[in-house]
C-alpha cells in the first residue's frame, strides 16, 4: 500500500508540474518545472509496476534538481529549502524499508540498501550535505564595522537645537531636526542585555467595529519635563508620569466615526514653550494635535485643557478654504512642525478615489492665536499670503502626509511631498504638480516662499511619495562642514542634500527608465538614483520563491504574465510588477542619524506589488472597491487601479527572503559598512517557528550616544537593540502586539535612561492589535 500511495502522489505532483510547467514555458519562462514533471511522472509509473528503476530515476531527479538549484541560487539556505522541500523528503522516504522491501528486497538491512538504492542514497546524502553547508553559511549579510568618529567630527550640540535638554524628547524626531538621536549614554552595548520592563500602561483605545482597515498605533511619545505625552488612533491625548507610567490626565476630542477615512492613526504631538512666560497664565506651554476630523487642537500640557485663545475655542478648522469638502477625505495623521512661533501643518488626502480631491496646501498658524500667517499651495506656489475668505486652494495637488523638519537658524522648513492623485495615471497633471510631486521642498519659515525643490521621482506613476521626515545633520566633507539633509525614499534611495540649496552632497545620477505608459499618459525618460541606495537588484526568474516548488511555480506563472522591466515599470492593463512596491524600502518611520559618528541607521524592507489598470467606462460604476471611500476607483480618470502584493496562492511573498534588514552607512562616503537581516517569521507563519529570515519593518529606529540603536517595527512582535558599530543584535524583548511605531528614549527624574515602545499593531499589515505603552530600563 505504501508503494501505491507514493506512486499516486508522485504522479499527482508530476501532473501538476506538467500543467504549470507548460504554462511557464508558454509565457517564456524556465523549462525546469516541465523537466521535473517528467521525472515525477516516470518515477510514479515505475513505482506502480514495482520496478527498481524508480529509484534510479528519482536519484536523477534529485541530482538534477540539486544541480539546478545551486546553479540558480548558490548556497542560500532559504532559497534552497523550498526547492528541496518535497524532493528531498520523498527521496528519503523512497529509501525506507516500506518502499525498498516492496520493490524486490526480502530482507531489511544491508541487502535492502544495496543495488539500485545506492544512487538514491548518494543523492540524499548530497542534498543533506548541501543543506548543512547552506544553513551554516550566511550569504545575505554584510558584516563590517563603521569607522570611529573623526577627531574633527561635530558634536551633538552642533547638530541640534540647544533648547531641548538631553533628558527630554520634544518632537517626533526628538528635535525639529528629526535625527531620532539621543545624547543619553547610560545604556551601552555592554549592558543593554540587562534591560528590564519598568512599567506597562494600556491606553484603553482599541479598535472599534467600522474602523478603517488601516487603524494603527504609530505614535512616538514626547517627553517634556517629568511627563510623557501620547496620542492614540482615535485621537485621545494622554499624559503619563515619565517615572512610573501612571496616567495624569486624558483628553478626548470627540472625533466622530466615519467610514470615509483611509487611515486612523496619530503619529505624534507637537510642543511649544513660550519664550516669555507669564506668571499664573495657562498655556505657557502647548501641545498641538491634529485630529481625524481635520482640526488642529492646542492643549495645555499641565492640565490637558484646551487653550481657548487658539483659533476658535482651542482649535483651527483645517477644512477652511478647502475645495471638495467631504468628511474623511482630508486630515493630518502626522504631527505639525513648531518653529519660529508658528505651527505648520500639511495633511493627507485619500488615495486614488477621484481626480477632484482637497488641496495639499501647507499652512502656518500663529502658535498663540491660531491666526493663519501664510499658506503654500503647490498649485499656486508664488502666492503665500493668507488666502481670503471665500477663496479655495488648488484641488488635488501633491500633499504632505508625513513629517516635516525645520532649521530655525537657516529659517527653512523641509516638507516631504506626495503625488497628485491618481497615483498610477498622470495624463492630466498640471505643470506645478509635475514640478512638486514626490519632492522635498524647502520653504521660508517666515513667509512660506519656496527656496528650493528636489524631486526624487519624475512623473511618479508608482505612489512613491516622499514618505519620511528628512533628518538634518552637519556633515564633514572634503570642502568643510556642510549643513545637510538626509531623506530616505520608498524606492530605496537615501538622498543627502545641502539643506541650504537642495544640491546633492552625495552624488545623484539620472538613469534611463522603462518606457511605454498607458493610453493618454507618458513616462519620464530618466529617474534619479542616489549614491547611497538600498534599491534592490532587478528581479530574475531565479529570485522567485515559495514554500514548495509548487507555489514557486505559481509565482513563475504570475511573474511571466506580468509586465516587468525593472524599477519604474509603468502600470499597465496587462498588469505590471512594481519592485520595490509602494510599501516602500523606507516609509514614514524614516531613519536615525548619529551626528557625531556621521552615520545613518536604517531598516530597509523589500516587498513587491502588482499594479493593474482597469479601463473605466463611466464614473457611476465601481470596478475595484465595494464600499466607501471607494479607494483606487479614480473617478474622473480613464482607469481604476488594482493593487496587490506579489504573493503565492498560499499568501507567501513570491520574492525570496530576506525581506527586511538593518543597515549602517557612513554619510560622508555613502558606503554601507554593515547590512544584517532582521526579524523572524514567528508571527507570520502558519506554525510559529522563529526562523531568522529577515522580515519587513514599518516604524523607525532610534540611535543613542551610548552606541545602541532600538527598533520595534518588524512584523514579529519584538523590540530589539543593536550595536551601532556592527549592527549585531544585542537584546530583544517580546511585545504583546505589533510594534509598528518608532521608539524613543529619555532620562527619568530618578536618573534612569528609559526606552519606551508603543505596541498597538497595524491594521493593514495584519499585526496583532493592542494598546500598550512599555518602558524599559537597566536595573537600579
Amino acid at each position: 500500500m505504501a508503494v501505491i500511495i507514493t506512486a499516486v502522489l508522485s504522479i499527482i505532483l508530476g501532473l501538476a508540474l506538467a500543467v504549470g510547467g507548460w504554462k511557464v514555458i508558454s509565457l517564456g519562462g524556465t523549462w525546469y518545472f516541465a523537466a521535473l514533471a517528467a521525472g515525477f511522472l516516470l518515477t510514479g509509473v515505475l513505482l506502480l509496476v514495482r520496478s527498481r528503476a524508480a529509484l534510479w530515476v528519482y536519484a536523477l531527479v534529485m541530482v538534477g534538481a540539486l544541480g539546478w538549484a545551486i546553479h540558480e541560487v548558490g548556497f542560500d539556505w532559504w532559497q534552497l529549502a523550498p526547492r528541496g522541500s518535497i524532493i528531498a523528503p520523498l527521496g528519503l522516504w523512497l529509501l525506507s524499508p516500506w518502499i525498498c522491501q516492496r520493490l524486490g528486497w526480502q530482507h531489511f538491512g544491508a541487502r535492502a540498501w544495496g543495488g539500485s538504492a545506492i544512487p538514491l542514497l548518494i543523492a540524499v546524502v548530497l542534498w543533506g550535505a548541501t543543506a548543512f553547508h547552506a544553513i551554516t553559511t550566511d550569504n545575505n549579510d554584510i558584516r563590517g564595522m563603521l569607522p570611529p568618529p573623526l577627531a574633527a567630527a561635530p558634536s551633538a550640540e552642533t547638530n541640534s537645537p540647544v533648547d531641548v535638554p538631553d533628558s527630554d524628547w520634544h518632537a517626533y524626531g526628538r528635535t525639529q531636526h528629526g535625527t531620532r538621536y539621543s545624547p543619553l549614554a547610560q545604556i551601552t552595548p555592554s549592558n543593554v542585555d540587562r534591560l528590564e520592563k519598568v512599567w506597562h500602561y494600556q491606553t484603553g483605545d482599541l479598535r472599534r467595529p467600522g474602523d478603517p482597515e488601516e487603524t494603527t498605533y504609530e505614535v512616538t511619545p514626547l517627553k517634556i519635563d517629568d511627563s510623557l505625552y501620547i496620542c492614540t488612533p482615535h485621537n485621545f491625548v494622554i499624559a503619563l508620569d515619565a517615572e512610573t507610567g501612571e496616567e495624569r490626565w486624558r483628553f478626548d476630542p470627540q472625533v466622530p466615526d466615519s467610514s470615509n477615512r483611509q487611515h486612523l492613526t496619530c503619529r505624534g504631538l507637537s510642543y511649544h514653550a513660550s519664550k516669555t512666560p507669564t506668571v499664573g497664565q495657562s498655556c505657557q506651554q502647548r501641545l498641538f494635535m491634529p485630529t481625524a476630523d481635520a482640526r488642529l487642537i492646542a492643549l495645555d500640557p499641565k492640565t490637558g485643557k484646551v487653550c481657548p485663545a487658539f483659533g476658535e475655542n482651542g482649535a483651527v478648522n483645517l477644512w477652511k478654504n478647502m475645495p471638495h469638502v467631504k468628511e474623511g477625505f482630508y486630515y493630518s495623521t502626522s504631527p505639525p512642525v513648531v518653529a519660529n512661533d508658528l505651527v505648520i501643518i500639511g495633511g493627507a488626502v485619500n488615495d486614488n478615489v477621484s481626480t477632484t480631491e482637497p488641496s495639499g496646501v501647507i499652512r502656518a498658524y500663529d502658535v498663540v492665536t491660531g491666526e493663519l500667517k501664510w499658506n503654500w499651495d503647490p498649485g499656486n506656489p508664488e502666492q503665500t499670503e493668507p488666502i481670503a475668505d471665500g477663496e479655495t486652494y488648488s484641488e488635488s495637488t501633491p500633499n504632505s502626509w508625513s513629517i516635516s523638519s525645520a532649521d530655525e537658524k537657516l529659517g527653512l522648513i523641509y516638507v516631504p511631498l506626495g503625488n497628485q492623485v491618481p497615483d498610477q495615471w498622470g495624463g492630466n497633471r498640471s505643470e506645478n504638480s509635475e514640478r512638486f510631486s514626490s519632492s522635498i521642498v524647502a520653504l521660508d519659515l517666515q513667509t512660506g516662499q519656496l527656496r528650493w525643490v528636489f524631486q526624487t521621482v519624475h512623473h511618479d506613476l508608482w505612489d512613491m511619495d516622499v514618505p519620511a521626515q528628512p533628518s538634518l545633520v552637519d556633515i564633514q566633507t572634503a570642502s568643510g562642514m556642510v549643513p545637510a539633509l538626509v531623506a530616505p525614499t520608498k524606492q530605496g534611495d537615501i538622498y543627502v542634500l545641502d539643506r541650504r540649496t537642495g544640491k546633492p552632497v552625495l552624488p545623484v545620477r539620472e538613469v534611463p527608465a522603462p518606457q511605454g505608459a498607458a493610453e493618454g499618459d507618458w513616462v519620464a525618460a530618466t529617474q534619479p538614483v542616489s549614491a547611497l541606495s538600498y534599491e534592490p537588484p532587478k528581479l530574475r526568474d531565479t529570485d522567485l520563491w515559495g514554500a514548495t516548488f509548487i507555489d514557486q511555480m505559481m509565482c513563475h506563472i504570475q511573474f511571466n504574465s506580468l509586465r516587468y522591466d525593472g524599477r519604474y515599470t509603468p502600470p499597465s492593463t496587462q498588469g505590471s510588477l512594481i519592485y520595490p512596491g509602494n510599501f516602500g524600502v523606507f516609509n514614514w518611520g524614516s531613519v536615525a542619524v548619529d551626528p557625531v559618528r556621521q552615520m545613518v541607521f536604517s531598516a530597509p524592507s523589500y516587498l513587491a506589488f502588482t499594479s493593474t489598470l482597469i479601463p473605466r467606462e463611466n464614473d457611476e460604476e465601481t470596478y475595484v472597491s465595494d464600499s466607501e471611500p471607494y479607494l483606487n476607483e479614480n473617478f474622473g480618470a480613464p482607469f481604476a487601479v488594482e493593487l496587490k502584493p506579489f504573493v503565492s496562492p498560499i499568501g507567501l511573498p513570491c520574492t525570496a527572503p530576506p525581506w527586511g534588514y538593518v543597515a549602517g552607512a557612513d554619510l560622508r562616503t555613502g558606503k554601507t559598512h554593515w547590512l544584517r537581516k532582521n526579524g523572524t517569521v514567528r508571527d507570520r507563519a502558519p506554525i510559529p517557528l522563529p526562523f531568522e529570515m529577515g522580515v519587513p519593518s514599518l516604524g523607525g529606529p532610534v540611535v543613542t550616544a551610548g552606541g545602541v540603536a532600538f527598533l520595534s517595527g518588524t512584523l514579529d512582535y519584538y523590540v530589539r537593540a543593536y550595536d551601532v558599530t556592527t549592527g549585531k543584535q544585542l537584546w530583544r524583548s517580546r511585545l504583546p502586539a505589533g510594534g509598528q511605531a518608532t521608539p524613543m528614549t529619555y532620562q527619568s527624574r530618578s536618573g534612569r535612561q528609559m526606552v519606551v515602545v508603543v505596541a498597538g499593531g497595524h491594521g493593514s499589515l495584519g499585526t496583532k492589535a493592542g494598546d500598550s505603552i512599555i518602558a524599559y530600563a537597566l536595573p537600579r
